[in-house]
């Protein structure tokens, strides 16, 4: 009976967001490439927000980074704290100027500002690293979560690579369904239901972990964690899984890549109703990304303290935690949340893929300006997209250290270079076309051999320093070349913007106090505080105390200026 209920209420909730979205989003792709790459461009800020959330918490996020702080230490949580940097400049410094320009995808802006083979080479690296590894790996990661809760493989007596094939496949088809059919509009909408259901689930793991981990006293099972100081501690070493300087290097140009250029996550900023709301919208979202410490990391360490080193795969220690101290009439909700993480990530990937390739590829390539001919392309590169993804899930499963540390090299193929490429696009006028293309080739090149052939035992630097360094040579190598043979200023393309472009008034403030929030963040998981065998250290008040303070002053100079602003707007306009 208790998983009779389960599986009816995942189902119940699972019917309740396809019936939903399906009424929101009915008859869109009627609309055209507009209304079904960007939503009619009508989207507000919470939905921008709910939908860059669980694009961004996949399974990849939840049971990945668990799994990464199961085997090693919570130093993994720099990847997604410090991305509140990386939503600030996409907020402050991308957002006015690709909504400036009206682009659909940021290849376009590649050939407004270099040329069109940058465009393809760029669009074509993006496609295939969502095919081959973003989305096999959230399959993957559901996959197993589903297994894990439900007994699938028990009850059914399949082998591993059977389990997971089969649910990688009922994910992919339902998640490409959402894509598919609905468009961009049908993906923020299931994104931002089950975005809040998968909050709560996610800040309620640890919480229950902690109570079964004291035998049901919540404080209980915090002492225990905090008998083992240096399990909390996020300040990596040199010999922890992610280093603390890596934040100042390779995962700052990583995180700028995927929050600031990564077609699946800016896609929903470029389908806003304004650029106030997009910018909300970011800005809401990497606040909310502050958080992760609770539900990304916590429930790591809380299995291995409850279950030790048992699991030969990390990434089955979160699901074996879920299955352990959530109820049973929660587990199927629960399961509904995480599934719909996993198909949302997924058909947010699809519906990016689509776009890349008929926006930046099929169109300019065909000549074709038939809409509706665009759209139906669309769809049908979804369901190509989705068959890949399906095969390839399975295959993780011989992934030695884990799919966090796998998706983190992989994505290190082309992160870097187009990063590199963007920011010298906005900020240089001569660096030529060669001067991209050179840098697409070097990196590939270079990051294959350091990965794949054995440098990185003859280079003594971790895996993201040698990202960060890259990006310092890329970034050099295109100036160099600007300086070499420089090009005529391609005059980059003025549209006339399709939506109001006044800025979002709060936009500064917020970021001053993500960017304090996080830095409290780093200091409370410290030696100076939680992380210390001593107890919390008096530097930790005052360190506090000046990080508020000065946040506070900043502030307040903020509005006192963008009062000021407005002040000689208004008598610039009266005279």
């Amino acid at each position: 009976m208790e998983m009779l209920f389960s599986i009816g209420t995942f189902f119940l909730f699972l019917v309740f967001v396809a019936l939903y979205s399906y009424r929101k989003t009915k008859g869109v792709s009627e609309s055209g490439v507009v209304g079904f790459f960007l939503a009619g461009r009508g989207l507000s800020g919470y939905f921008i927000a709910g939908s860059l959330l669980l694009s961004n918490l996949s399974a990849e996020q939840l049971v990945g980074l668990n799994g990464n702080a199961y085997r090693f230490d919570i130093s993994g949580l720099a990847w997604e704290s410090t991305a509140a940097i990386a939503t600030v400049m996409m907020a402050l410094f991308f957002l006015p100027r690709f909504l400036q320009r009206g682009i659909t995808t940021l290849p376009q802006f590649l050939e407004e500002r270099f040329d069109s083979s940058t465009r393809r080479i760029v669009s074509i690296m993006l496609l295939v690293g969502y095919a081959v590894m973003a989305n096999p790996c959230s399959l993957y990661l559901g996959a197993i979560t589903m297994n894990e809760m439900f007994d699938f493989q028990q009850i059914l007596h399949f082998s591993d690579w059977g389990a997971i094939g089969t649910l990688s496949l009922v994910m992919g088809i339902t998640g490409g369904l959402y894509a598919t059919l609905g468009g961009l509009k049908a993906v923020a909408i299931s994104d931002t239901i089950s975005g809040l259901i998968l909050l709560v689930a996610a800040m309620l793991v640890p919480v229950l972990g902690l109570f079964a981990l004291g035998k049901g006293s919540f404080l209980a099972g915090g002492t225990i964690l905090l008998e083992h100081p240096e399990q909390l501690n996020a300040i990596g070493s040199s010999t922890s899984s992610v280093p603390f300087s890596t934040i100042f290097t390779g995962m700052l140009c990583a995180n700028m890549f995927y929050w600031c250029t990564n077609q699946m996550i800016i896609q929903r900023t470029l389908g806003a109703k304004s650029l106030a709301e997009s910018q909300k919208g970011v800005l809401l979202a990497g606040g909310i990304k502050l958080l992760v410490p609770l539900g990304m990391v916590l429930p790591g360490l809380i299995a291995f303290n409850m279950f030790g080193p048992v699991f030969p795969h990390v990434d089955y220690a979160y699901p074996a935690l879920v299955k352990a101290v959530v109820p049973w009439w929660l587990i199927g909700m629960f399961a509904a949340a995480i599934f719909g993480t996993v198909i949302s990530h997924f058909n947010s990937v699809v519906n990016s893929g689509a776009t890349l390739f008929v926006i930046d590829l099929y169109a300019p390539l065909t000549g074709c300006k038939d809409e509706k001919k665009l759209v139906r392309t669309g769809k049908m590169v979804s369901v190509a997209i989705s068959l890949i993804s399906v095969v390839i899930a399975p295959l993780l499963l011989w992934s030695p250290n884990g799919i966090f540390d796998l998706m983190r090299r992989f994505t290190g193929f082309y992160n870097i270079p187009i990063i590199a490429i963007v920011l010298v696009g906005f900020l240089t006028r001569t660096v030529p076309a060669l001067a991209a293309k050179w840098v697409l080739a070097f990196h590939i090149v270079a990051y294959g051999l350091y990965t794949f052939a054995g440098l990185d035992a003859w280079i003594p630097f971790h895996f993201i320093h040698v990202m960060g360094i890259l990006f310092v040579i890329e970034v050099a190598m295109m100036l160099l070349i600007g300086l070499w043979q420089p090009s005529n200023s391609r005059p980059v393309a003025h549209h006339a913007p399709d939506i109001p472009m006044e800025k979002w008034r709060y936009a500064a403030p917020a970021s001053v106090i993500m960017m304090a929030a996080l830095i409290s963040i780093f200091i409370t998981l410290s030696p100076l505080a939680l992380a210390s065998r001593e107890g919390i250290t008096d530097r930790f008040y005052l360190l506090l105390a000046l990080i508020w303070l000065g946040a506070v002053v900043l502030i307040v100079r903020l509005v006192r200026g963008y009062h000021q602003k407005g002040e000689e707007c208004a008598r610039g306009h009266a005279k």
